[in-house]
């Protein structure tokens, strides 16, 4: 992970965000809303431990949503990048707890969590970090907490245009999510489902309601993998 690039663009990273993924009329909080409400509805909002990790918080998108779908946990956001850090607590600090995360080792003991979320975060690590990275989340989580994974689908072509385009963006590398899950059953999980998400833009929002029937299709522009230990 880049902390330094993510230092350098933190001021602008919703602006940025917003102008990166206007084909798909929505503004970042709709991904940012979606991804929480999956991480609720995938769990039942049942967790073993009242805490939930944000890993890469990055300015804290998703904190506020996250806080709406847990209300009654504790939410830790991690990151890389001290200056998203600083902006994240700017904008929500009164909602979560933010950390700095060293690239290897996560500061919080064994099963401290119930649920780590990790939005659209692993194309920013080295692949053969992977492995560990995962395996690091594995620890942390509570005999059956639960890990909800959203990745960008490199089978869409409109995903890889604008990550193509996207100045925070430029050494990502997307991930298959069988490739995906074959990483997180390496890491100590013991079974992953993969749900496809977001096939309709804005303009055809009327049409949404028939996702949760297409989760099974690798098109959506992106994909949540989830597992339990």
């Amino acid at each position: 992970m880049h902390d330094a690039e993510f230092d350098r663009h933190a001021d602008e990273y919703h602006r940025l965000h917003a102008q990166n993924i206007r084909l798909s009329g929505e503004e970042p909080e709709y991904f940012a809303r979606y991804k929480a409400q999956d991480a609720s509805w995938i769990s039942g909002g049942k967790l073993p431990t009242l805490a939930v990790l944000d890993f890469g918080v990055g300015i804290g998108n998703s904190i506020p949503f996250l806080h709406a779908s847990f209300p009654d946990c504790r939410i830790v956001g991690l990151d890389v990048s001290n200056r998203s850090l600083e902006v994240a607590k700017a904008r929500c600090g009164d909602q979560a707890q933010f950390l700095h995360f060293d690239g290897e080792r996560i500061p919080a003991n064994d099963g401290d969590f119930g649920l780590v979320f990790a939005a659209c975060v692993f194309h920013h690590i080295e692949p053969h970090r992977h492995v560990a990275a995962l395996a690091e989340l594995h620890r942390v989580l509570a005999p059956g907490g639960w890990l909800i994974l959203h990745e960008h689908n490199p089978r869409n072509p409109l995903t890889v245009r604008a990550v193509r385009d996207c100045p925070f963006d430029e050494r990502a590398q997307l991930i298959d999510a069988s490739i995906m899950s074959d990483r997180a059953l390496a890491a100590g999980f013991v079974q992953t489902t993969i749900r496809y998400r977001v096939f309709f833009p804005s303009a055809l929002k009327l049409l949404r309601p028939l996702e949760r029937w297409l989760t099974w299709l690798p098109l959506g522009a992106q994909y949540c993998l989830s597992s339990r230990k």
